[in-house]
């Protein structure tokens, strides 16, 4: 109980300290004039205030150093009661809006899945319009330091590579000491990367309010647009250049990022193993993408093809989200594939979703080790990455994470099937949910949004989001009896 009330108190900080972001909507709208929504944000702003305050100096007396296991808490307690209270402004300020559907639109803001409920996005006042934003970006920072900070702390992040003083990049892993100073590392290159996003958005022709919007959205991986046509508003392909490049780099290790410009070597993108396979599979499935529906007359010309399949593959493979056109309307081949990209590309401490890429490596490395062992039994096999051998520990909490995310799919699958929707949407909606990608296919698919579905379903897939997004087993770690052991 100590501890739950010591997370209590840090997370009291932490939820004051979140009302600041209210003030980038009120600012905004005294710059476009937008009065009546103001109302929202106050309020949000001063429950955020009030309850971490209150929260604060009634724990007072608990405050201790955070420990590692009270991290997984701490987590938790933080993204479920952030993603409410960020629902104050959408339920005062749009007509009809639900707490469930409310609740829906902020975890797909934090989570950065970029699923939405609300249509007409192009005549909403732009405080809420980039509120929306707003909360795919804070998501994205504090997905940084979960994956760089937190999660190796679980043998599942991935950055046990780095611990395990593998070469290149991975030998510089300790980038702080403490939590805090990641975090403070790690936010000058996020921030960096967001104003470069939206200088380069806005030279290719963007307006500024929209490409801060998308710059947002797009180095936190968020897929959140201030259009309903999406990235199709726009018709530029300069400005999908842009956005695929951004997208690449967000889905890249930001630890990577930091010591390649802190170092001013950017050789070091060479020697990171996930990188170089992130990017063989993307650049392959777009060329192949666009060779099948090209071949499939979709489109008239293979450029055309080539254009489309692209951004669209670049978008879904990182779990950017974004989308040109409806992609759904294709040969089913392609938007399957594109979402089972998203299962495994995104890398280690990125803002993208899924498996990620190293946990991918890991794993079709140790059937291959599998299949040797069986042949040659008395034989030595270590399972190496980048010529560093990867601890057992490592493979066997990564296999733990494997079932417990397919275990996670197939029963969120169900639930949404017991509720009577189609098979299609049913997969489709979870993997794009809790990969974190946003659009599915059929009733979820980027031609339309999750508007149509039950409360029922909705809070099925805002479940997804959540568990995607804390990587399932830091939320599955609460329900053991080891951990409230003293």
């Amino acid at each position: 109980m100590r501890s739950l009330l010591g997370v209590l108190n840090i997370f009291g900080g932490l939820l004051a300290w979140f009302a600041a972001l209210f003030l980038l909507p009120i600012i905004t709208a005294f710059i476009y004039g937008e009065l009546v929504p103001l109302r929202g944000f106050a309020i949000g702003a001063l429950i955020a205030v009030a309850g971490g305050l209150l929260l604060r100096l009634a724990t007072l007396r608990f405050r201790y150093d955070l420990k590692s296991r009270d991290a997984y808490l701490l987590v938790t307690v933080s993204w479920l009661t952030i993603a409410a209270v960020a629902t104050t402004p959408l339920m005062i300020d749009l007509p009809g809006m639900s707490f469930t559907r409310a609740y829906f639109e902020t975890m797909s803001g934090l989570s950065t899945t970029g699923a939405t409920v609300i249509s007409g996005l192009d005549q909403l006042p732009h405080c809420i319009n980039l509120w929306r934003h707003v909360l795919s970006w804070f998501g994205g920072m504090g997905i940084i330091v979960l994956a760089v900070a937190i999660l190796p702390l679980l043998g599942v992040g991935g950055m046990q590579l780095y611990r395990a003083g593998a070469p290149g990049t991975v030998k510089d892993a300790k980038l702080a000491p403490r939590i805090t100073e990641t975090a403070r590392t790690l936010g000058y290159v996020y921030v960096g990367m967001t104003a470069a996003c939206m200088l380069a958005l806005w030279a290719a022709g963007m307006p500024l309010f929209d490409a801060l919007c998308h710059a947002f959205s797009t180095i936190s991986l968020g897929g959140f647009s201030t259009h309903d046509a999406n990235i199709g508003y726009f018709h530029s392909p300069m400005i999908e250049l842009v956005l695929m490049v951004f997208m690449l780099i967000a889905a890249m290790n930001f630890a990577t990022h930091f010591i390649a410009l802190r170092k001013g070597n950017f050789t070091v993108y060479a020697r990171d193993p996930e990188a170089q396979y992130m990017l063989m599979v993307i650049i392959a499935s777009c060329v192949g993408i666009a060779i099948f529906i090209n071949f499939n007359g979709v489109y008239a010309t293979y450029l055309e093809s080539l254009r489309y399949a692209a951004f669209n593959v670049v978008s879904l493979a990182t779990t950017g989200g974004f989308f040109t056109t409806d992609y759904g309307s294709w040969p089913v081949f392609a938007p399957m594939w594109m979402l089972f990209l998203s299962c495994l590309c995104a890398n280690t401490g990125s803002t993208g979703g899924g498996i990620k890429m190293f946990r991918s490596l890991i794993l079709a490395k140790q059937s291959l080790r599998e299949m040797f062992t069986l042949v040659h039994p008395q034989a030595v096999s270590p399972l190496k990455i980048s010529g560093q051998v990867v601890p057992n520990g490592v493979v066997y909490s990564v296999l733990a994470f494997l079932f417990l995310y397919f275990m996670t799919i197939a029963a969120l699958t169900f639930l949404l099937l017991i509720s009577g929707m189609d098979f299609v949407s049913a997969i489709s909606g979870v993997l794009a949910c809790i990969n974190n990608v946003g659009p599915g296919l059929n009733l979820v698919g980027p031609g339309s949004t999750y508007a149509a579905l039950t409360d029922f379903q909705i809070w099925v897939c805002t479940a997804a989001m959540f568990l995607g997004r804390i990587e399932i087993i830091t939320f599955a770690v609460l329900f053991t009896p080891t951990f409230w052991r003293k």
